[in-house]
C-alpha cells in the first residue's frame, strides 16, 4: 500500500447517487464472435450475445472506464482492488446488432474495517434498456479499495 492518506469515510459515503453520463452500445457481430470464442463455447443462435459482454459493454456504453472507476474511489494502485462479486441479471436475452440505452451509478458506498483491514466497498450498478424502453439486463460491480491495516 502506498503512504496516500486513507480518504475520508464522509468521501466515500458522498459516492453514493454519482452517475455517469450515459449513453448507447451496439454489440458487433465480430465482438460477440471473438469474446465468445475467448471461453472456448460455441457461437450462440439467433444473433444471441454471450452473457460475457456484461464485463464491458455497461462500463463502454454508460461512457466511463475502469480507470474512471479506480479513481473516483480514491484506489492507490491497480493492485489495491479487490473484487467483491459481480452480480448479472438479465431480463431479456443480450442481441447482436441491436442498441441498447446504458445508464450508470454508484449504487453503495461504504467503510469496513476488520481485524485492523480497512476497505472502502463500493457498488456500480448499470442498467442496460432496448431501443424501446424495456430493461434488458442489470450488472452490479461491486469492489473492494483496501486500504492497509490500522
Amino acid at each position: 500500500m502506498s503512504t496516500k492518506p486513507l480518504p475520508s469515510v464522509e468521501s466515500i459515503r458522498a459516492l453514493v447517487g454519482h452517475r455517469f453520463p450515459g449513453g448507447e452500445y451496439t454489440i458487433a457481430h465480430w465482438e460477440n464472435f471473438l469474446l465468445t470464442e475467448c471461453t472456448g463455447a460455441d457461437p450462440l443462435p439467433d444473433d444471441l450475445a454471450h452473457p460475457v459482454v456484461l464485463f464491458h459493454v455497461p462500463i463502454l456504453g454508460a461512457r466511463t472506464s475502469i480507470g474512471e472507476m479506480f479513481a473516483l474511489g480514491q484506489a492507490d494502485s491497480d493492485s489495491s482492488i479487490g473484487i467483491e462479486s459481480y452480480q448479472w441479471d438479465f431480463f431479456k436475452p443480450l442481441r447482436e446488432d441491436l442498441t441498447y440505452r446504458v445508464e450508470g451509478e454508484i449504487s453503495e458506498a461504504d467503510r469496513r474495517e476488520n481485524n485492523g483491514r480497512v476497505q472502502d466497498r463500493i457498488a456500480f450498478r448499470f442498467d442496460l434498456a432496448e431501443p424501446d424502453g424495456s430493461p434488458a439486463a442489470r450488472t452490479t460491480i461491486t469492489w473492494l479499495y483496501n486500504r492497509g491495516r490500522r
